[in-house]
């Protein structure tokens, strides 16, 4: 049980551990059932698929998508746990080719 001082409303995203409870309860209405929750030092982590998890500390839920640093306020669990589903059931030809994201040309056969 989380500690509240009597007079001051509590807020579930002051807490990461509650936060990422309600970002994980919202993936799991959008079927990611299999997802492992971890909280300690003031944060709290998300492991959804082997590809992606999720970080909540400081009132942000934060992820890699793409090469790219995605944050989130974690005072909109259904909103992230949105964005986290688009992301992932975004078919693969959608998706940036990564290695041309890091500026890297893709391989070839040929033995030029």
């Amino acid at each position: 049980m989380l500690a509240v001082r009597a007079g001051k409303p509590y807020l579930p995203w002051h807490d990461p551990r509650e936060a990422t409870r309600l970002l994980r309860y919202a993936l799991h209405r959008e079927g990611f059932t299999h997802t492992y929750q971890s909280s300690g030092n003031g944060m709290s982590v998300l492991s959804v698929t082997s590809e992606l998890t999720v970080w909540c500390r400081k009132g942000s839920f934060v992820w890699n998508e793409d090469g790219l640093t995605v944050t989130h306020p974690a005072a909109d669990p259904v909103g992230a746990a949105r964005l986290v589903t688009r992301h992932l059931r975004r078919p693969a030809d959608e998706r940036p080719d990564e290695t041309r994201a890091r500026g890297e040309s893709p391989p070839t056969d040929s033995v030029r």
